[in-house]
């Protein structure tokens, strides 16, 4: 049957018809190069093109790119550009092809980015390659966090730095190996970061194997015998925030002081908070917008801000003006740091017991005994909400009336642990009391160079 021209796309490719033997191309009217291969069997995404050498054809190749029963044409066309992109550049898609042959008008194809030269055995897809096209495809498009992807980099990129150019057919074919790294990185680095980078080799391989079919179909990674993971359990209770403060009230640095403070009573994750700007904060509706959690940006969110919240912030926008007057135009909790924020939440234990996520865990547990149900302290907190229930559910409309007053309740209920201790304690009533802020200021004014404010910025 001979090769015809269509514009390929989820419904013309289905409607090609099968040949009654051989096979022939479907090839596309918009990229040059990309076709559906159709067979008696099968139908297979791919790419044709030269490869050149000082503007001499030297090869020309095909790559087939994967099944198009099981691959959708917008994936497909996207690697087919990335692998066009590559051969235009006088590159196989595939680093560990044989070198291309020095006379020109010799040609050579390559299916799956295997090079069929003789004496040349299949590479296939390397975790270079499927953590590129995992990287680009999956988690950028998808608008994860900086903070998720770097994650996933540093594990693939670090953790498995002496593995990045293995096919990952070879760890598909011998799972052993990687029954052998996740023992070797438990022993070298810890439990909880051998068990996740085997997740994140597993979601890449996954991820590979709808584009490259030929992978085995079981994982590696989910052979391993996994780590027990405990949740760690450092949540203070209502008697440990009078201590808590005390230690707060004595950190040099007044932003380092709200921040740690707002972790509290808001219960966000400590990146986020890092990342927040001013422009996302609105004291007329009374919330602090969250553009880019844990989630990406399809997990946006509002926190509502009860009171104790508010002073917080307006404590921490008047320090910013003076300490870091040109990073606080961009950030809520700015720092002398590359980023212009705060770029480390962790302090000394023997200064400060709890920071990030305790407190994060502290919030959640308080919330029981402020009278939160579960249900409001996952929305709160911005957890998935489980069940079929989730879909109905519109949460701005609770924003304003019912998250705020849920706020308040815990807000209300970790002041109220302290007892008199804001009366009391001569540093957290310097800090917490109604004339703080102007007092701070002066004492930053005084020092002229301000290095008491910068310190562990």
């Amino acid at each position: 049957m001979a090769d015809i021209r269509i514009l390929i796309n989820d419904r013309s490719t289905s409607d090609l018809k099968t040949p009654s033997s051989g096979q022939y191309r479907a090839r596309d009217t918009q990229l040059k190069g990309f076709h559906v291969i159709v067979g008696r069997r099968s139908k297979t995404f791919a790419v044709q093109g030269d490869l050149r050498k000082d503007g001499k054809r030297v090869a020309s190749i095909s790559v087939r790119i994967g099944d198009a029963e099981t691959m959708s044409t917008r994936e497909a066309r996207a690697i087919a550009k990335t692998y066009l992109a590559q051969i235009s550049k006088g590159e196989h898609p595939n680093p560990k092809a044989a070198e291309m042959p020095a006379h020109a008008n010799d040609t050579s194809q390559v299916d799956g980015g295997e090079a069929a030269q003789p004496g040349i055995a299949p590479k296939g897809v390397t975790l270079r390659q499927a953590w590129a096209r995992y990287r680009d495809a999956h988690l950028i498009r998808k608008g994860r966090s900086e903070g998720t992807i770097e994650g996933y980099r540093d594990h693939v990129e670090r953790l498995f730095r002496d593995w990045l150019d293995i096919p990952l057919q070879e760890l598909g074919d011998d799972p052993g190996k990687v029954i052998a790294k996740h023992d070797e990185i438990t022993k070298t680095h810890g439990p909880y970061i051998s068990n996740g980078s085997m997740r994140t080799l597993r979601a890449i391989y996954n991820h590979a194997r709808k584009a490259h079919r030929y992978l085995p179909a079981d994982n590696p990674a989910s052979v391993v015998d996994w780590n027990s993971e405990e949740r760690r359990n450092t949540a203070m209770g209502l008697g440990d925030l009078p201590n808590w403060f005390r230690q707060v009230a004595a950190l040099p640095n007044p932003i380092r002081r709200e921040y740690h403070l707002f972790s509290l009573l808001s219960g966000c994750r400590p990146t986020a908070l890092m990342e927040a700007k001013p422009q996302h904060l609105d004291l007329r509706r009374r919330i602090l917008h969250i553009p880019r959690p844990k989630g990406g940006a399809e997990r946006a969110f509002d926190i509502p801000l009860s009171r104790q919240m508010i002073l917080c912030l307006v404590r921490v926008i008047r320090f910013d003006r003076h300490c870091y007057p040109l990073q606080a135009n961009n950030w809520l909790f700015p720092a002398d740091s590359d980023s212009g924020h705060l770029a480390e939440q962790k302090e000394d234990r023997d200064v400060l017991t709890k920071w990030g996520n305790d407190l994060r865990q502290t919030f959640r547990t308080l919330a029981t005994p402020a009278g939160v149900s579960e249900f409001d302290a996952r929305l709160l907190m911005n957890h998935a909400i489980p069940g079929v229930n989730a879909g109905y559910i519109s949460r701005h409309k609770l924003l304003e009336d019912h998250l705020r007053a849920q706020q308040q309740a815990i807000s209300n209920t970790m002041f109220g642990g302290l007892g008199n201790l804001i009366a009391k304690e001569a540093a957290v009533r310097s800090w917490l009391g109604p004339h703080s802020t102007q007092q701070a200021i002066q004492a930053a004014k005084r020092n002229a160079d301000g290095e008491a404010l910068r310190t562990a910025a």
